[in-house]
């Protein structure tokens, strides 16, 4: 691990494309800004694992789905329907 010393409004830059600032200090927190481009995805540490876990549950699901009577080109099929159904009750 990098560690690296910064004063408040100093920053650090990872590759060409994301900059670290950081924004103020005070006691024990520092707020950080970043600068990345919109395909960079930027997360907490523990909305990341957050959502890697669902993604997880989502990939195991496709799984169950896949194994029921019809195939896979079949669950793939109930899986497009469930979520158009979900996107039309949130857009009423």
């Amino acid at each position: 691990m990098l560690v690296l010393s910064r004063h408040c409004e100093e920053a650090i830059m990872i590759g060409d494309d994301v900059e670290i600032v950081i924004v103020d200090i005070r006691g024990d927190k520092v707020r950080l800004g970043v600068n990345a481009p919109a395909r960079v995805a930027v997360h907490r540490k523990e909305i990341y694992e957050s959502i890697r876990e669902e993604n997880a549950q989502a990939a195991s699901l496709r799984g169950v789905l896949g194994s029921l009577p019809g195939g896979p080109s079949m669950a793939h099929q109930r899986a497009a329907a469930i979520a158009s159904i979900a996107a039309a009750r949130i857009s009423a």
